[in-house]
């Protein structure tokens, strides 16, 4: 996922007046409803765009609301054990992005009196927050301007602008969509290209093939990240687990790998031939 400066943004023209009409009004007719569009609270919706990251909406509505309900506030989230933390992430997937909320709400507590920046350069330095992830905050919690991609909007500039094209960039794309963006309403406008092209990828073609930078998800089942999601599932279950306990479907070296990846990376603490949750 892409960012790009607002310098690139040139005067709308007739065919992009055209297209923010089509785009506003399905948005009118047919918008989705979902709890983080309902609130203003940038750390409510800091969390919603970390949850969002490589994850569907439907799987993240349920999740987000009691996330919210059990870490109402930055503060609340920065003061809780890890190990609640990764518990109560469980569902998701990637766990990692739950370390990174929670070192992120330490930070913030810690350099910025609990606030979430409002500059892309700030958002950036904070743990987890790439340029999409920082520019969809500015969009949703402050209504500022920035230029940024995910898959729907990456649908819409393709099927809008380039229709026929293959290998598109998003270099391509990021400059359509700064040609595009209105003056004002950029909270209205995201949620509406997202809506959009949530629409297209029921109803119309894959757009994978257009996209220079799409890449096949690898197989989960079986995979590391698999047997990485499960560690972690279960020692959020159990005060103690052990590498034995997952040998059934992987090999002893890759599980040792897995479970000498997550001591590393600050997920399990290590004693004697047992591990648990930091």
């Amino acid at each position: 996922m892409r960012t790009i400066r607002m310098h690139s943004m040139k005067r709308p023209s007739h065919i992009t007046a055209s297209f923010q009409k089509t785009i506003r009004g399905y948005y009118t007719r047919q918008g989705r409803s979902f709890p983080w569009r309902e609130t203003m609270d940038p750390y409510a919706i800091l969390v919603s765009e970390v949850m969002l990251q490589q994850t569907q909406t439907d799987r993240v509505v349920s999740k987000y609301a009691e996330w919210i309900k059990v870490f109402p506030t930055v503060e609340v989230l920065a003061q809780a054990p890890q190990r609640k933390v990764l518990t109560v992430w469980q569902g998701l997937g990637y766990n990692r992005r739950a370390l990174n909320l929670h070192r992120l709400a330490q930070v913030l507590v810690r350099e910025y009196k609990g606030i979430v920046p409002r500059d892309t350069e700030t958002l950036e330095s904070l743990p987890g927050i790439g340029p999409y992830t920082a520019g969809a905050i500015r969009a949703f919690a402050f209504d500022e301007p920035g230029i940024f991609l995910e898959t729907n909007i990456r649908a819409v500039y393709l099927h809008f602008f380039f229709g026929g094209s293959v290998k598109v960039s998003d270099k391509e794309l990021l400059l359509r969509v700064a040609e595009t963006l209105p003056r004002r309403s950029i909270r209205t406008w995201y949620n509406a290209l997202m809506d959009y092209g949530a629409m297209l990828k029921r109803t119309k073609k894959s757009f994978c093939d257009q996209s220079i930078h799409y890449t096949k998800q690898t197989r989960f089942r079986g995979s590391r990240r698999e047997l990485r999601g499960e560690i972690i599932r279960q020692a959020s279950k159990k005060k103690n687990i052990s590498p034995k306990d997952f040998k059934i479907r992987n090999s002893e070296e890759r599980i040792q790998s897995v479970f000498s990846d997550l001591v590393r990376e600050g997920f399990l603490k290590q004693k004697s031939n047992t591990y648990t949750l930091i």
